[in-house]
């Protein structure tokens, strides 16, 4: 049976990015079908943003109680593991979409579930489990949403193994005694983190350093806490070989000798975009090296299909995903009513996810935090900017308050020749809280003789934003 539908937009994907281009474009007045094959909500509501920072925080609660003289003394004991999953399975709704599922039928979107396949111009068709067939036919576009999956790495015997992806650590009914992991990544020192506080025995295997895109000074701040927590740190070495022992524990071999052995192991190796299967080869599109513009329009694809989020494989943060989405769908409302063309949009207007590449906000939820905002200054002098770069120790009254023996470290990026910020980097306890006022800074390219001007409140973390201006010499 093949049932034949019509609609505006058909958003191939029902994650944060793609419920937001479909909201977008309905609240704009036009039609629009989601298709999901798996869960309302996607990869954050239910296997990553939300249950992992679940995860993490009864650890950093704990830890922040430990931390200040007073009420060090009131704690005793440990996590209670059965508590800590029971709320992240709170988190998650116990994998169950229903309450996603009202929210897109209250916005006025249509939902078909199963897989989709591009299958011609504007055109999709959806296949269930049962075998049903749906043909949806878009008069204005298809927006891609599908998300990314997991890169698994080339190394001998991995395939034979067992092994868990961040899906798996993230809502897991169990705390393995000893937990591998390979990957010192975002995702892989949190998860190790948090699965050390929960009271597994870590080993992290990095192919380079433990956040090896965060500046070293604080990436090493991390390093000095997961260490405190009991994680076995290997950097720059890469396993020869993954197999399973006769007892059934899974084993690293490393270049040198060692063996390292776990009850279980998490492969976080990193993601690319989930486009294989939709069809674009036969739309002479390569799925490999698929690009958009700044609406979210796909090169070579004419005025019909765009990608948002994770698979237009530009920043895969779940924020910065819905930003695109939300900008694609007022491009593509727009340019159905015929009020923008389909050039490049204009820099900062609703249709121009244009932060993607000067102001993307980051955050490691490890304790301590890491937020960062904007360019280093290597990227920074690589597109050709004249930078200064202005770093501290994170110690002002604030954090004094914050914890006993506070240690964090904050950094600044400035363009020499139009005098304005454009990066950031907080590192230290509860350091997130700082960041959007770093966003907004970067984004609006507020002059630092105007910033000199924001005075921070007495006493709080965001002291620093004065000390960094004095060191720059205001």
């Amino acid at each position: 049976m093949t049932e034949f539908l019509e609609t505006d937009v058909v958003v191939l994907g029902a994650g944060a990015a793609g419920e937001n281009a479909a909201g977008r474009v309905v609240g704009a007045g036009l039609e629009a079908i989601l298709v999901e094959s798996a869960l309302v909500g996607g990869e954050c509501s239910y296997w990553a943003c939300m249950p992992s920072k679940a995860l993490l925080r009864p650890g950093t609660a704990l830890a922040e109680a430990r931390a200040v003289d007073g009420s060090r003394e009131a704690v005793s004991g440990s996590l209670d593991v059965a508590a800590v999953l029971r709320r992240r399975d709170s988190f998650t709704s116990d994998w169950d979409d229903a309450s996603q599922v009202q929210w897109v039928k209250d916005t006025g979107i249509g939902l078909v579930r199963g897989w989709a396949r591009l299958t011609g111009e504007r055109t999709v068709e959806i296949t269930d489990d049962a075998g049903t067939r749906v043909n949806i036919a878009a008069r204005q576009a298809v927006v891609l949403a599908t998300g990314s999956v997991p890169v698994e790495p080339p190394v001998d015997g991995l395939a034979d193994v067992d092994y868990w992806g961040t899906r798996e650590a993230t809502s897991s009914s169990e705390v393995p005694g000893r937990l591998l992991v390979l990957g010192a990544g975002v995702a892989g020192t949190e998860l190790a983190q948090a699965y050390a506080r929960l009271g597994s025995k870590v080993s992290m295997v990095a192919r380079h350093g433990v956040l090896d895109a965060v500046p070293e000074p604080a990436a090493q701040l991390v390093v000095e806490a997961l260490e405190a927590d009991g994680v076995e740190i290997h950097t720059n070495t890469t396993p020869q070989r993954i197999f399973t022992d006769p007892t059934g524990a899974v084993v690293m071999e490393l270049p040198d000798g060692r063996m390292l052995s776990g009850d279980r192991l998490l492969v976080s190796t990193g993601r690319r975009p989930a486009l294989a299967g939709l069809g674009l080869e036969e739309l002479g599109l390569d799925p490999d090296s698929l690009t958009t513009d700044d609406s979210g329009l796909v090169a070579g694809s004419g005025t019909w299909l765009y990608a948002v989020g994770d698979a237009a494989g530009k920043v895969l943060l779940t924020h910065q995903g819905k930003y695109e989405a939300r900008a694609a769908g007022s491009a593509i409302a727009s340019r159905a009513r015929g009020e923008i063309g389909f050039g490049e949009p204009p820099a900062y207007s609703r249709f121009a996810a244009t932060a993607d590449h000067t102001a993307v906000p980051q955050v490691v939820f490890t304790d301590p935090e890491v937020a960062m905002v904007g360019l280093s200054a290597k990227d920074a002098a690589e597109r050709g900017i004249r930078v200064s770069e202005t770093s501290l120790p994170l110690s002002v009254a604030g954090s004094s308050l914050f914890a006993d023996g506070y240690s964090g470290w904050a950094q600044m990026v400035v363009d020499e020749d139009r005098g304005i910020p454009v990066g950031f980097t907080f590192a230290g306890p509860g350091v997130a809280e700082l960041l959007h006022a770093a966003t907004i800074a970067v984004t609006g390219e507020v002059p630092l003789d105007r910033l000199w001007h924001a005075v921070p409140a007495y006493p709080t973390i965001s002291e620093v934003w004065l000390r960094l201006l004095e060191k720059y010499g205001l």
